[in-house]
């Protein structure tokens, strides 16, 4: 998913990587708080989240890719005993500098998720690419603050 936001990469790269403010750009309204790491997060960083979706969870989320303003990206596997063989699907956000604003591009990978809930996870597929678009406008609202 991808969307044009009229700000400088460096303000968007901002926000993504202050792990307090992911409750305020995630879309799906699962996020409920960060905990562990402060802002701004680097290579091999790892945060916590507390989550709510039909039930709430916790998850580690370890930084995986790192590139000042320009790409941020974190593994997330439950924190429960069953966190060892599941989870692991990475969320990656790249920013590029284009004339008017940034290309922000969010990706969910899978590829990295466990064998075990890969399937399932893949067929949040539809659903996650709504909220990866909400994601993306709220990001747009937040640094733009239109």
């Amino acid at each position: 998913m991808e969307r044009k936001i009229a700000s400088p990469p460096e303000a968007i790269f901002a926000l993504i990587a202050d792990a307090r403010r992911h409750r305020d750009i995630d879309g799906s309204g699962s996020v409920v708080e960060a905990t562990g790491e402060s802002a701004p997060l680097g290579l091999g960083s790892v945060f916590g989240m507390s989550m709510h979706l039909g039930i709430r969870y916790k998850t580690a989320n370890t930084v995986t890719e790192f590139e000042p303003d320009r790409r941020i990206a974190w593994q997330t596997r439950p924190t429960a005993f069953y966190g060892s063989f599941t989870g692991g699907r990475t969320w990656r956000y790249e920013l590029e500098p284009v004339d008017g604003g940034t290309i922000v591009r969010e990706t969910w990978d899978v590829s990295t998720e466990a064998p075990l809930t890969r399937p399932l996870i893949r067929r949040a597929a539809k659903v996650t690419r709504r909220n990866m678009e909400q994601t993306l406008e709220r990001i747009e609202k937040l640094v733009t603050k239109t």
